[in-house]
């Protein structure tokens, strides 16, 4: 495999963690307005990519390939479970 086939794969393999770590803080700032910022966009950016991509590897791993439904299932929890958790740290300071 050539480094652009490679660079290929590893975009399309990130790419549902990538659009929700950009959705999730976007959407949380449009739909609830009053709330006390207690992370910027780029770091909450940056947490969701984080637990994003352990989960895609962790369904790399569990179920041998990519695109597993389930893999996906856990993205989405994963990420609104992340979104409450920095919601509530933003209120209890």
């Amino acid at each position: 495999m050539g480094f652009l086939a490679l660079l290929n794969h590893a975009i399309n393999f990130l790419a549902p963690a990538v659009w929700l770590a950009l959705l999730m803080p976007l959407s949380v700032s449009v739909f609830i307005k009053k709330r006390p910022v207690s992370l910027t966009l780029s770091r909450q950016f940056a947490i969701h990519f984080a637990f994003g991509c352990l989960v895609l590897l962790v369904g790399l791993v569990v179920f041998g390939r990519d695109g597993k439904m389930l893999t996906y299932l856990a993205l989405v929890l994963s990420g609104a479970t992340c979104q409450w958790f920095l919601l509530k740290g933003g209120r209890a300071t």
